[in-house]
């Protein structure tokens, strides 16, 4: 399994793609700011990534750019995570409009070009709410490796005692202050776990995972957004037909391996959704897909985009 103290360097094209020309930019979004990374032509069809649980947008800067020859891309941090600002308390409502905020900003929703919504996990939560409150505000949505099992599945593995399985996110407790970054590195997990052959990349998103303060270093997170984002079986078995009832175009992406989008999940939710909606598996990747296998990932993503960019509807 890969380490996030792992050193190998990465392939050429990673290299490459973190060196690529992007813009950083804020937006304040009810006096909190919004971090984001920015690519490509602004003129050319949009796409709005948002990352997973306690992750933030650099999960996407060696995945941004290989879609930015074809689309303008922006990668986003939500309140609490990331580089973007900390609330005292967490509303999805005020995620939902850090959304909004941003793709304002960047100018996606200004002239003819079509803006698509990208999501990954608990992303994928905040993008429904989003296509909920306005289905018009983005023209797709792009739905990756969100946990949507059946829910007599989903209900008995959150019910198990296991506190992974469970979700549980317990109480705001401060962040343990690490004296250097090897040893902040060294206690960085994916989660749910996984193996990733890739340390390159799990080491790259460690790293921005933790911020340098006075005695070492720190995850940079908001504690407070554990207990703020903790739901229970209802609320997650709740998801899919939420999904599958969401008036706009619609795909899923999801690693072949994943232990939370499984063959069994991938045919509950088809059955919601009908046979219009793609559901595409990544091989040979698990939860985390942008890691495993980021260009197999990238040119997925490339084809349903552009494709419907090209057709719209």
């Amino acid at each position: 399994m890969a380490s996030a103290l792992d050193e190998t360097p990465g392939p050429p094209w990673f290299t490459a793609a973190l060196a690529a020309e992007r813009r950083v930019g804020t937006v304040d979004v009810d006096g909190c700011a919004i971090n984001y990374l920015e690519w490509g032509d602004r003129s050319k069809p949009h796409v709005l990534l948002v990352h997973g649980f306690l992750a933030h947008a650099r999960c996407f800067e060696f995945v941004a750019p290989l879609l930015a020859p074809n689309l303008h891309v922006v990668a986003m941090d939500l309140s609490g995570m990331g580089d973007s600002g900390h609330r005292p308390t967490y509303r999805r409502e005020d995620r939902v409009a850090e959304v909004v905020a941003v793709a304002g900003a960047t100018g996606m929703l200004d002239g003819p070009a079509p803006a698509f919504l990208v999501t990954h996990s608990y992303g994928s939560t905040i993008g429904i709410d989003t296509f909920e409150a306005d289905p018009t505000t983005f023209a797709g949505f792009v739905l990756c490796d969100l946990m949507m099992l059946p829910p007599d599945v989903l209900s008995a593995w959150m019910g198990g005692g296991n506190e992974e399985a469970r979700l549980s996110r317990g109480v705001a407790r401060p962040h343990r202050t690490h004296p250097d970054l090897t040893t902040a590195l060294s206690r960085y997990r994916l989660s749910p776990p996984q193996p990733c052959a890739n340390g390159w990349a799990v080491r790259h998103i460690g790293r921005h995972s933790l911020r340098e303060v006075e005695g070492g270093w720190q995850w940079k997170f908001d504690p407070q957004v554990l207990v703020d984002d903790e739901h229970g079986p209802d609320w997650w078995i709740g998801l899919p037909p939420r999904f599958a009832a969401l008036a706009t175009r619609k795909a899923e992406i999801h690693g072949a391996d994943s232990m939370l989008m499984t063959p069994a999940a991938v045919d509950y939710v088809r059955g919601l959704t009908g046979p219009s909606v793609p559901f595409i598996p990544i091989p040979a990747a698990h939860h985390h897909l942008f890691l495993d296998q980021p260009i197999a990932y990238a040119a997925a993503l490339s084809a349903v985009i552009t494709t419907w960019a090209a057709t719209p509807g």
